[in-house]
Order: structure tokens, then C-alpha cells, then sequence
């Protein structure tokens, strides 16, 4: 019994101590000239979808959740935005080359279609980032649009 009380208090000291361990949120105060309306105009619909689906973890600026707070949750968070800031990152969309730029609005058109994005992870406690079959053909068509504005202009 001792020793399981050892242990007991040894799980509760570290995750106290893990809790003076946060990384580094993803905040920007200065909106980046490279943003993706830089280069394209995006309609108010199909901006205000990406941003409650998309923005928090493909943008500079993200709207954390309370739960950002416990460690080791927030370590988990952090590089899941930091991973999905690689991947496409709206605010630096403009910097982008033209080809990298055409092959992430056709990823755009093909994940929000196929419903990989928003990822269901997402989706379960940001129920505002749910897309109705509509609101995906919204983002789809207009990725669709401007991928193939993009392309006839690079060629």
C-alpha cells in the first residue's frame, strides 16, 4: 500500500511540475502581407467557413481552447498546429510559388470534399466547424475556381 501511495504522489508532483511547461501559442498581433486574400478575392461565405474550420490550425492566429492550459494536452495541440501550419498556412499563402499555390487549393477542393477536413478531432468540440454538404461544395467550388484561375494565368 506504501508504495502504491509513493507512486501516487510521484504521477501528481510531475504532472503539477509538466504544468509550468507551455509552448508557444500561435499569435501574430501583425496580420502577414502574404495572407491568401492578398492574392485572390475570397467571398465573405467562404472566408467566414475557413475561418471557423480551417484558421486555427492553418493560420498565424489561433483561438485556443481552454483545455490548451493542461499540459501535456497543449504540447499536443502545439504541434498539431505547428504540423498543419506546414502544410497550408492561409496567412503565408501568397508567398507561396504559383505551383505550390495551385496544388494546395486542389488539396483544398479534394479534403473538404472527401470530408478529411476539418479533422473529425477538430470537429467533436468546435461543432461550429462542421460543414453541411452545402458549405463544403462552397469551399470546394471556390478552391476549384480560383486553382483554375491560377492555372491559366501560370500558363
Amino acid at each position: 500500500m506504501a508504495k502504491r501511495k509513493k507512486w501516487l504522489l510521484i504521477i501528481i508532483t510531475l504532472l503539477v511540475l509538466i504544468q509550468f511547461i507551455r509552448p508557444a501559442r500561435n499569435y501574430k498581433s501583425v496580420i502577414a502581407g502574404n495572407t491568401l486574400d492578398r492574392i485572390t478575392l475570397v467571398p465573405d461565405s467562404v472566408h467566414e467557413l475557413l475561418k471557423h474550420a480551417c484558421f486555427d490550425c492553418h493560420s498565424n492566429n489561433t483561438v485556443y481552447p481552454w483545455y490548451a492550459n493542461v499540459q501535456p494536452v497543449g504540447w499536443w495541440l502545439a504541434n498539431h498546429i505547428k504540423e498543419g501550419k506546414e502544410e497550408l498556412n492561409f496567412d503565408e499563402f501568397a508567398g507561396y510559388t504559383s505551383k505550390r499555390q495551385i496544388k494546395k487549393l486542389d488539396e483544398i477542393k479534394r479534403t473538404v470534399h472527401e470530408r478529411s477536413m476539418p479533422l473529425s478531432s477538430y470537429t467533436w468540440i468546435h461543432t461550429n466547424a462542421r460543414l453541411t454538404t452545402a458549405e463544403r461544395d462552397l469551399i470546394s467550388g471556390w478552391a476549384a475556381k480560383v486553382k483554375d484561375s491560377l492555372s491559366a494565368a501560370n500558363k
